[in-house]
């Protein structure tokens, strides 16, 4: 239904709309707001009236005037009700002739007789008796999830008290709040003990692990990397080292013309002589006599060697997986001080 007016007390945005749906809810919200008009008592127990014109006519004028007031007041209650529900759900109150009728009809329709009550309440009792908080819950999202469920549990009649619910939470609670929970329950009183005072000292301790966690993070991701880029620095200047003839080697054309010596003099044990002369004159040279010191073949300089080559590659291969191992070694190490922050708080 549309439109509560301004004149009555109230505004049309400020009744909530009840669809069907959530009439828990609901409910909780229109009995505050007719309690701030005054009008709740005429909602929850009605009020009495003359049972015929004669016994109208006994009363005196003063129970005249009141009788008139509480009529008046009675059906600016139904009328808010008249407003606070939909057009869909309207036809079931439309014939209400007291709020109070009208109320005890929608309590029927949508939060049932007392058999279909009882067995809700025992199945929101259950969700309460098996909550479990996750270890990728937040402390918020979960505590409105709990207090939600308290709410539902006592609107359907069920006194749960605060102790229960702050003992009930403190069991359930994932073991990186083992250390603010035996402080709890070591140094408060449970029976004084409020649900939302343990909301704020969970937040501050989840603010608190998280602030440990990011610092963990970046410590163990700095300490990879100097690790990784000291490693790579010493592979290069190792590789760096005289194999190569464009980098100053020891067999590089430049090296040896500098000492004054054939660069190919010492590139096996068979005839150095005969080698410089036959690259002098630009021929091929016979290496059939040639020796490789590395393999102790012939037929090949050591520069030349297949199987030095092969080896080399497959040394440089274990260091790179010795490097990989050791720095996850050290991510791992990272990660068990990382967990041991969270579950000791430091």
């Amino acid at each position: 239904m549309a439109g509560a007016s301004t004149s009555m007390g109230i505004c049309n945005t400020q009744l909530p709309q009840f669809n069907g749906k959530n009439y828990d809810y609901w409910a909780i919200t229109m009995r505050a707001l007719l309690a701030s008009q005054d009008l709740w008592e005429f909602v929850e127990d009605g009020f009495e009236e003359p049972a015929d014109e004669n016994e109208f006519n006994n009363l005196t004028q003063a129970e005249k005037d009141l009788l008139k007031s509480n009529k008046k007041k009675d059906s600016k209650s139904l009328y808010f009700l008249y407003q606070a529900v939909h057009e869909n759900v309207f036809p079931r109150i439309a014939v209400a002739k007291r709020s109070k009728e009208a109320w005890e009809t929608l309590k029927i329709a949508y939060q049932g007789m007392e058999k279909v009550k009882t067995a809700k309440l025992q199945l929101l009792r259950r969700d309460f008796e098996t909550l479990c908080m996750k270890e990728s819950d937040n402390i918020d999202s979960f505590f409105t999830h709990v207090i939600g469920l308290v709410t539902q549990i006592r609107s359907h009649g069920d006194i749960l008290k605060e102790r229960r619910i702050v003992e009930k939470l403190l069991k359930i609670l994932p073991s990186r709040f083992d250390v603010i929970v035996t402080t709890i329950e070591e140094t408060k009183d449970l029976t004084n003990f409020l649900v939302d005072e343990l909301h704020a000292s969970l937040i501050t301790h989840e603010q608190r692990l998280s602030r440990n966690e990011n610092s963990s993070l970046k410590h163990a991701f700095k300490t990879q990397m100097f690790f990784g880029r000291g490693k790579g620095q010493g592979r290069g200047n190792k590789r760096g080292r005289g194999r190569s003839q464009n980098r100053g080697g020891r067999n590089s054309p430049t090296n040896a013309q500098e000492r004054g010596t054939d660069p190919n003099q010492n590139q096996g044990q068979g005839s150095n002589q005969q080698s410089g002369q036959h690259h002098a004159q630009g021929q091929r040279y016979d290496k059939s006599n040639v020796q490789c010191h590395y393999c102790k073949k012939y037929g090949h300089y050591a520069n030349e060697c297949r199987k030095k080559q092969h080896d080399m590659s497959n040394s440089t291969s274990a260091n790179f997986t010795r490097e990989n191992i050791s720095q996850n070694n050290l991510f791992l190490a990272c990660n068990m001080a990382e967990k041991r922050v969270k579950m000791y708080g430091f």
